[in-house]
């Protein structure tokens, strides 16, 4: 009889980063690769054409049509609910995190950890348990008790701050989350008002200091600079 082997699609928008993940996975020898993505329109394409049992995911993947993070899990839980999915991720932020496992999203990698905590997540993911590698782990434990809570902001909240910090206009977020430039700037507005901030310069500061946009002054979008 055949061994049971999980059936896993890969997306991420680095070459080298899908090379590390087919490895592991292909290493393993309990799972098979269906298919791999660059970005959310390739993804959606390779779910619809093939059965899988486990997405591994990068969180940020600009370029879709789809859009990326929270937006883009929330659409394959709607139209593949038997998907199980992994998130990978470089972006630093309890409040991302929260806002995965507030969606039913349990196991999430840092991609600075060892490749080694991707196969027994793939497997935690698919029996529906919780997997937060070390690093993850580090981030939600930093969070104070009683101190500000950087997952105060909803999940819609979160995703425009973010896409707006890493360089996206409100019109361009607008188009790329199917909402009204109206529904954009209220929640910037509501998310700088929880926030206490006035201006988007400071906005970026927290992006910043809360892992949502990198450090990197040459990465800043202009009008930042």
């Amino acid at each position: 009889m055949k061994p049971f082997s999980l059936r896993v699609v890969v997306a991420d928008d680095h070459a080298a980063v899908r090379a590390g993940i087919h490895h592991a996975i292909s290493s393993g020898g309990a799972a098979s690769i269906m298919g791999t993505a660059r970005n959310s329109t390739e993804l959606l394409d390779v779910l619809g054409k093939g059965a899988c049992d486990v997405l591994v995911c990068d969180y940020s993947m600009p370029g879709g049509r789809y859009g990326d993070g929270v937006t883009l899990f929330r659409l394959v839980k709607q139209r593949y609910p038997t998907v199980k999915i992994v998130v990978l991720t470089m972006l630093e932020n309890p409040g991302i995190v929260h806002s995965l496992l507030k969606l039913g999203i349990t196991c999430v990698i840092s991609k600075t950890d060892s490749m080694s905590h991707l196969m027994p997540a793939v497997h935690v993911a698919y029996a529906d348990g919780r997997y937060l590698s070390p690093t993850i782990t580090a981030i939600m434990d930093s969070v104070a008790p009683g101190g500000p809570e950087l997952h105060s902001l909803t999940g819609r909240e979160l995703e425009v701050v973010r896409l707006y910090v890493s360089g996206l206009t409100v019109n361009e977020i607008a188009e790329r989350l199917n909402r009204s430039k109206k529904t954009i700037s209220t929640q910037k507005g509501a998310a700088m008002l929880k926030l206490g901030l006035r201006r988007d310069v400071d906005l970026l500061r927290y992006g910043i200091e809360t892992g949502l946009v990198a450090a990197d002054p040459g990465s800043l979008p202009q009008r930042f600079q």
